[in-house]
């Protein structure tokens, strides 16, 4: 499996063609939209606010949806998923909901992803990392896993391929 790095922001999504699916983590409180999933709603001229707003999705633990990026990134499909409570989010709480993103997107079939690790207050980097390598990687079934990180991330996350 590849993996490699990239810059959260609009460059960093931009710089994704070729990648099936983008995975954007959402937690209940997140109004506005922290990170990734804040750059993935302007492009999409605040659809998921939209969506959250709604109620339709509203970030609670285990919570999905799938919309279509309709050209305005370079990734066809965006799945959100619900977190619950980033405050509460610790590092068991992460790799349960990085195996549970990796085993629904094996079955929706996705070959190459983007996302950005959820962090929280009790989440250092090491912990992200470490959920990442444990829970999601192993669990994930596609070829390709792109990381959307700052720089403290990456460097503990180097752009690897195996």
């Amino acid at each position: 499996m590849s993996v490699t790095t990239y810059d959260i922001g609009l460059e960093g999504l931009d710089s994704l063609a070729g990648v099936d699916a983008l995975c954007l983590f959402v937690a209940e409180e997140d109004r506005p939209l922290p990170g990734t999933a804040g750059f993935v709603d302007w492009r999409l001229c605040g659809a998921l606010s939209r969506v959250l707003k709604q109620g339709f999705f509203t970030g609670v633990k285990d919570d999905w949806l799938l919309v279509p990026s309709d050209g305005r990134l370079p990734i066809p499909r965006i799945f959100a998923v619900g977190l619950g409570s980033r405050k509460s989010l610790d590092a068991a709480a992460l790799g349960q909901a990085l195996a549970s993103a990796a085993r629904v997107l094996a079955k929706a079939k996705v070959e190459s992803l983007a996302l950005e690790i959820p962090g929280g207050a009790q989440l250092d980097e090491a912990a992200q990392a470490a959920a990442l390598q444990q829970h999601f990687l192993p669990a994930f079934k596609g070829k390709r896993v792109a990381l959307l990180a700052d720089k403290g991330l990456a460097k503990l996350l180097p752009a690897r391929k195996s």
